[in-house]
């Protein structure tokens, strides 16, 4: 039976910005580039997650409730492999997978070498985000408004926080999480050796990705279709992008942000890490989700057409 997707619905929060921090789209950068290479591979059906594994791709396919590896070289299929109900992210810890699954409330953890799995285990309700902090597993459970922190070895519960109203992603910057609470239109952080919660700012309306890009935190909302830039310290906005349509998930390549745009867009947006100026627009599948940089392409989970696009661009 498929599952549909579901559509998050938060009351509409007023947020301001300095003008001295609003980073302005450049019109000519609305036109879509071409990459020296884009390549599609088909996936299972309504792809959400992605994450990369050091060799391969692993996508986590909502309707049928598996996941599916590819080898990011070519996009060969290396195996599809079964979860729990409702399978919407993915993280690599080094050595498994783990996927939340959001249906049963439970996250999977799989040998990434074979799929085999290795324990299911019980974290909120209806996980969505997920991450590894080197040590142990984040969820992020926005049925109850909480995350979960499982130590990765065994799968034991380690602890569980109070966030925001139906957080979604989660984000590490190497000594606290960071977490989107959708339902509220704001970003939490909490301290990862405890789960202490440092603060709670505003973000833009309906923030869904979030990433750390080594010195500050981007994060992606999706009803104002802009990405906010966060100062790591204590959250302040550095800046505000707009971007395409009901803008989902965020990666960061070393150099530069990427954000897929979801719907009616279809897109993925190049975004200059020092300014959030954009740099190029790349059309990919049908409804982009998740997005992870492989170190040399960028990798999208195109929720609307079971497939997964591989952007490849060599430098100028």
């Amino acid at each position: 039976m498929k599952t549909s997707r579901t559509i998050i619905v938060s009351a509409l929060s007023t947020f301001f910005l300095a003008i001295s921090c609003f980073f302005v789209l450049p019109a000519k950068a609305r036109k879509l580039d071409k990459p020296d290479l884009i390549q599609s591979f088909p996936v299972g059906q309504g792809p959400i997650g992605i994450a990369f594994d050091g060799a391969n791709i692993w996508t986590a396919n909502l309707w049928y409730n598996i996941v599916t590896k590819l080898r990011a070289s070519d996009g060969a299929l290396q195996g599809t492999f079964p979860v729990g109900r409702g399978p919407w992210e993915v993280a690599f810890d080094g050595a498994n997978i783990w996927v939340t699954n959001a249906d049963d409330g439970t996250a999977t953890k799989l040998r990434a070498s074979d799929g085999a799995l290795q324990g299911t285990f019980s974290v909120g309700g209806s996980p969505r985000g997920i991450l590894f902090d080197g040590a142990n597993i984040w969820t992020a459970n926005s049925g109850s408004n909480s995350v979960t922190k499982l130590r990765a070895s065994d799968g034991v519960l380690l602890g569980t926080y109070s966030v925001g109203s139906w957080p979604n992603e989660l984000a590490f910057d190497g000594a606290n999480v960071w977490v989107t609470n959708t339902g509220n239109s704001s970003v939490t952080k909490l301290r990862a050796s405890d789960g202490r919660q440092l603060f709670t700012v505003n973000a833009g309306a309906a923030p869904l990705g979030i990433v750390f890009d080594g010195s500050s935190i981007w994060v992606a909302n999706s009803y104002a279709h802009t990405v906010t830039k966060l100062r790591l310290g204590d959250g302040a906005v550095e800046g505000t992008t707009q971007v395409g349509e009901n803008p989902q998930q965020l990666a960061f390549d070393g150099t530069h942000v990427w954000v897929g745009n979801y719907y009616p867009d279809d897109t993925v947006m190049k975004l200059r890490r020092s300014n959030g100026a954009v740099q190029h627009i790349y059309a990919v599948g049908i409804n982009p989700e998740g997005i992870v940089f492989d170190g040399s392409s960028i990798w999208t989970a195109n929720y609307g057409s079971s497939s997964v696009s591989k952007i490849s661009r060599t430098p100028p």
